[in-house]
């Protein structure tokens, strides 16, 4: 059992920095690992299962939180609930102002299944989490046969072992490579699949098969279905295409290279390329290339100056400092920019072992991964080496050249048929109902004015009405938006709704309302909201506290600026409402100073 004790929030490490900001709808940065059985799934056996999983690893009931520097991991109260496979593989699990863990666990027939938000973990710490997972589950529904438990993790494991950050643990300033040139790869483009939507094909070989082929030729696994990989895309490139090279993307988990039993992400890449237009084309000397390749890169000297690279980049000062909106515009900025620099990615998980008396009640294990790109992710379970192309584009001529360059080896695939149910889209359908709600709006407020201007020349009252219109569209538009966190959209009602309120008066002649009553009203009803929001969410201090203050300092700076412009003229009501913000927040420094200190610390860290 895993030493509980555990840390109250926690700073991503440098490629969850890198993931939050560049993920999006499409591409989630969510992957799954999956377990294939012989029997069907039992759902309140695999939610005990679950239950017991998270007190072994209890850094993964965590929530990604917003500071002004950076995003950070903060623990939560959520409950893991199992449920039948209900949408699109990988879909995405973060949505921004959600409260919802970064992982889930469904099940379909006899598959379980387990999806990750990569900010979360890697694929070492997936595995480890399915194999305890699964391992729990099959002793609860075989233990009367008299299988026994097994613990999968060591003894002396605790909490902090799993959330160390090995990225800073081996990070060394002195240490730099000479920069590299990168030249732009070969892309594939083809026509998007129906509705661009996550297509996933496949198949099983013999690892048998496959080590004896790949030891024939006097190199790794790895090394020879990169080369099989490589020369799959080439056969359906152009003469015009081949100006370019094929890159690959290779992840390496760098536990090969550095001690390390964390569970956060730990992990490098290294990019084989080959240019087919300048070198020779045959299969040998594309495997050759490659093995010299791979002994090239993979040395712990090279792995240490890439992890000194992508540190000394987040540690930089500049950097540090932007505020945290900026750094996510330019952080996807440069991963789309990136991405010319690979054709596809490859992706080997390994091989997964299971004490041998859990192994006859397992079929296989798999794993694929949401991708903008093509990506083939293979992991090993016994004798069952599982092959998986995702992509959202028409890429199946590379899948059949891959499979038919295997077979001129030796080694035979056989496809596996997908096995999942129709998915249940509601956000898409929320999606609609908003744009139908928009377009109405716009057709009443058009309307309004076309009859102003041909029926009442002199009149502009349809303008106010349109205006009306114009201002309900934008408060409900905030609030759909912003919906799934309640007290941030009282918090954006109180900025728009003040901005609306002071051009409403200028439009008008300028009668000072919105400065002397609107602004210093609805920064006090937007404090009592807020504290009746959180009273009946029983949110805990920590949620609610930063809106408040936001909402306390803009209630009372924002009126006491005006006041001293003059453009305040009834001071009355600013002033009662100015006090009252400014109480609140004197309270709240007197009675939870000490959350008051940690949040700002949480959101300013950088």
């Amino acid at each position: 059992m895993v030493n509980q004790k555990k840390a109250r929030w926690r700073r991503l490490d440098n490629a969850a920095k890198l993931y939050s900001a560049a993920s999006n709808k499409r591409d989630t940065r969510v992957f799954r690992f999956y377990c294939e059985l012989k029997e069907e799934v039992r759902k309140e056996l695999l939610q005990e299962a679950l239950d017991q999983t998270v007190e072994t690893f209890p850094m993964f009931l965590m929530v990604l939180r917003k500071g002004l520097f950076w995003h950070y991991l903060e623990p939560c109260n959520l409950h893991p609930v199992v449920k039948e496979e209900y949408k699109e593989p990988c879909s995405r699990l973060y949505v921004k102002d959600k409260k919802t863990l970064l992982f889930e666990v469904t099940y379909y027939k006899k598959r379980i299944n387990f999806e990750v938000f990569h900010v979360l973990t890697d694929g070492t710490g997936a595995t480890e989490f399915l194999k305890e997972l699964v391992s729990n589950y099959l002793y609860l529904a075989h233990q009367k046969e008299g299988l026994e438990p097994v613990s999968m993790l060591p003894e002396d494991m605790t909490v902090q072992d799993q959330e160390s950050d090995s990225f800073l643990k081996y990070y060394s300033k002195d240490q730099k490579r000479p920069k590299e040139k990168k030249t732009r790869a070969f892309q594939i483009r083809r026509k998007k699949k129906d509705g661009n939507h996550l297509h996933v094909h496949e198949s099983v070989v013999s690892v048998k098969e496959v080590l004896k082929r790949s030891r024939e030729l006097g190199v790794s696994m790895t090394v020879f279905l990169t080369a099989v990989f490589l020369k799959a895309i080439h056969e359906e490139m152009s003469k015009m295409q081949e100006k370019k090279p094929i890159v690959l993307m290779v992840p390496v988990n760098l536990r090969k290279f550095f001690p390390s039993t964390s569970m956060l992400n730990f992990f490098n890449w290294i990019e084989p390329g080959y240019d087919f237009s300048k070198q020779d084309r045959s299969f040998e000397e594309v495997l050759r290339y490659t093995k010299d390749f791979f002994e090239e890169q993979l040395t712990k000297e090279k792995m240490s100056a890439h992890i000194n690279d992508l540190l000394a980049l987040e540690l930089h000062p500049i950097l540090r400092l932007a505020p945290l909106e900026l750094k996510n515009l330019c952080i996807h900025a440069g991963a789309k920019f990136s991405e010319k620099n690979t054709t596809a990615i490859f992706s080997n998980m390994s091989a997964v072992r299971m004490p041998d008396s859990y192994v006859p009640y397992i079929e296989r294990f798999g794993v694929f991964t949401n991708t903008p790109k093509l990506e083939l992710c293979l992991c090993s379970f016994e004798d069952k080496l599982s092959f998986a192309f995702t992509s959202r584009y028409d890429t199946v001529n590379i899948e059949r050249n891959f499979y038919r360059l295997l077979k001129e080896q030796g080694i035979t695939a056989e496809k596996v048929e997908p096995e999942f149910p129709k998915p249940q889209m509601p956000s898409e359908q929320e999606m609609k109902v908003y744009k139908v709600y928009s377009f109405l709006c716009l057709v009443l407020a058009a309307a309004m004015v076309v009859t102003d201007l041909n029926f009442h020349p002199r009149i502009r009252w349809t303008w106010f009405t349109a205006g009306g219109v114009a201002t309900m569209w934008i408060a409900s538009s905030i609030g759909f938006f912003k919906r799934y966190n309640l007290l941030k959209n009282v918090m954006w009602q109180l900025l728009i709704g003040s901005i609306i309120c002071f051009i409403w008066d200028g439009f008008t002649g300028w009668h000072g309302w919105s400065a002397d009553l609107a602004l210093p009203i609805l920064s006090v009803a937007t404090l009592a909201g807020m504290f009746v929001i959180a009273k009946v969410q029983k949110s805990p201090v920590r949620e609610y506290l930063i809106y408040e203050i936001m909402a306390a300092g803009y209630g009372l700076i924002l009126p006491v600026i005006l006041l001293l412009c003059g453009i305040v003229k009834k001071p009355m009501v600013s002033m009662f409402g100015a006090l009252i913000c400014f109480l609140f927040l004197v309270g709240v420094i007197l009675f939870k100073g000490r959350e008051f200190k940690e949040e700002m610390h949480k959101n300013l860290h950088v």
